[in-house]
């Protein structure tokens, strides 16, 4: 697989793994991305020109797919409308993307015969009750509670039918929430250094004790390429790190690592239909493929984390005004 196709590769964790291949492979990268306002072509500078191509278009225009993915060895699909605030807001974008998106893909692999990963989220799976002792398997039965995790749990079952139907190459993830570089900043992790960098108190949605499932994103892309490389066509694989903090925690760790009181936070109205937690049970990616996670540690994957956005200041600061004008006009 010299050619890789990466969908939505500009913005945060297809940006993390066009980084990873460069560094890591010698493959050779086109990036087809709508450059929403989550994604920048910023997030792919000073990486070689010749080996990361940029091309801007929808992934539900098949006119644009489709000699982009006959020119492939492999298509990796990150590309996806993935903020639940905003699919609460307008669900439209994420049927057309996450739905009609993964569609177009799938009709132009199958066409050209090429392999193709889908990246998908823990949330398909809906929510776990915080004092449950399980985690989410693959064999978890899908309750998705948002138009977001709704559309994507779609858009896992068209790969499955595929795969099933016409033959298609094709392996799913679903992963569990990411942090680390480029990620858009009105993330919860990213809100929160960067309101801190400003002198911001950080925001908490209600008590704070929803729990994630916290995994750096260089640990999701090394499995994806584990999983592109190793994983047997038609599988699931779900993508770990053993990484469960409550939102609560999280912030008082960011406070701390920042030199502040971790009790210097404000509570702000919980959001509708907040999913209380997800955690991944990635044992069936760690013993058929041999992955492991680089950041065990949660809270040096936070180090890591916090001085990326300190040191990248020029990144994030021309959208910061606006993500926090449209939170203050939700009362968040």
């Amino acid at each position: 697989m010299n050619k890789i196709l990466v969908t939505g590769g500009a913005g945060f964790i297809g940006s993390n793994f066009v980084h990873y291949l460069v560094a890591n492979t010698d493959a050779s990268v086109t990036v087809l991305d709508k450059l929403t306002y989550a994604a920048s072509r910023e997030s792919l500078a000073h990486l070689p020109a010749d080996r990361v191509r940029l091309v801007v278009g929808d992934i539900a225009d098949a006119s644009v797919v489709d000699p982009l993915v006959a020119e492939a060895d492999a298509v990796v699909h990150y590309a996806a409308e993935s903020h639940n605030d905003n699919s609460l807001n307008d669900p439209s974008p994420f049927v057309t993307t996450n739905i009609v998106g993964t569609f177009t893909l799938l009709e132009a692999v199958r066409k050209h015969g090429v392999r193709f990963h889908h990246i998908s989220t823990d949330e398909v799976y809906g929510d776990l009750e915080l004092d449950d002792p399980q985690r989410f398997t693959e064999q978890t039965p899908y309750n998705p509670s948002s138009p977001y995790s709704s559309t994507k749990a779609g858009s896992d079952l068209l790969v499955r039918a595929w795969v099933r139907s016409f033959g298609v190459q094709a392996t799913i993830s679903n992963c569990s929430n990411n942090y680390g570089p480029w990620q858009h900043i009105e993330k919860f992790i990213p809100r929160q250094i960067t309101n801190l960098i400003d002198g911001v108190r950080p925001k908490l949605y209600g008590a704070g004790l929803n729990v994630r499932d916290w995994i750096h994103a260089d640990d999701h892309s090394s499995a994806v390429w584990t999983i592109l490389n190793k994983g047997a066509i038609g599988e699931t694989y779900l993508i770990g790190a053993d990484g469960e903090v409550n939102n609560l925690d999280t912030v008082k760790l960011i406070l701390r690592l920042m030199g502040h009181d971790e009790n210097d936070f404000e509570h702000v109205n919980d959001r509708a239909g907040h999913d209380l937690r997800y955690a991944i049970d990635s044992t069936k990616l760690r013993t058929e493929l041999g992955w492991k996670p680089q950041f065990q540690d949660f809270e040096a994957g936070m180090v890591n984390t916090i001085a990326w956005y300190r040191d990248n200041e020029a990144w994030w600061r021309p959208k910061k005004a606006a993500v926090e004008a449209t939170y203050a006009a939700q009362g968040q």
